[in-house]
């Protein structure tokens, strides 16, 4: 999937991401406790950014915990909206396989289901750069879905788009990251909030940069 088709989708269904997914963290507890603790490890450490922010509503979870956030996502149109929910918060259109960050800039990092469009060798250029841009000792909380298949969607939200949503296997994604100079700390699985989100096993990762 190239960049401009996944831009493009997304800057398609951005209304309809907002009126669907803004409010899920509400109906997660896990990821809010998760979130909790990823805040705890950051907090007053320096900037932290939550890439493939879409609306911003990590960012602003983890900005009331008092965390110094930045939002980057790849759809000029999901930043608008990240913008007009949450006014006064940093947010930017960049790529997560290319960030326009300074080295070891970052105390941390939060991706939750950013890396789930990637080829499987973009994924180790994106943890490349998130290590890259992570101060030592940058925490990283990765969440993806756990399989090994390809979800192609055509129509999202009664929206035409072009996506194909990539399930990945933990113990991949650890040894990626690994040769990538980030150490997994803690590995979390979970099964679907029946109700709240599409009906797939989750998997979430701490990592440290080394």
């Amino acid at each position: 999937m190239t960049p401009d088709s996944l831009r493009a989708s997304y800057d398609s269904v951005a209304a309809a991401y907002v009126e669907h997914l803004y409010d899920e963290l509400a109906k997660k507890p896990l990821d809010r406790h998760l979130l909790n603790r990823f805040a705890e490890e950051v907090r007053d450490r320096g900037t932290v950014a939550d890439l493939g922010c879409g609306p911003g509503h990590v960012a602003r979870y983890l900005h009331d915990q008092g965390v110094r956030i930045l939002g980057i996502d790849l759809s000029p149109e999901m930043v608008r909206w990240a913008r007009e929910l949450n006014p006064g918060l940093d947010f930017r259109v960049g790529d997560i396989r290319s960030l326009d960050l300074p080295d070891a800039s970052l105390a941390g990092i939060v991706a939750f289901y950013s890396i789930i469009h990637l080829e499987p060798a973009e994924i180790s250029v994106a943890f490349s750069e998130i290590r890259r841009v992570l101060a030592p000792e940058g925490v990283l909380l990765l969440a993806f879905h756990i399989g090994d298949q390809t979800l192609h969607l055509d129509d999202l939200w009664g929206h035409t788009v072009s996506l194909d949503f990539r399930f990945l296997v933990p113990r991949e994604v650890i040894a990626a990251l690994g040769s990538s100079g980030l150490s997994v700390t803690e590995s979390t699985e979970r099964e679907p909030y029946d109700g709240a989100e599409y009906p797939s096993r989750r998997c979430y990762l701490f990592a440290r940069a080394a």
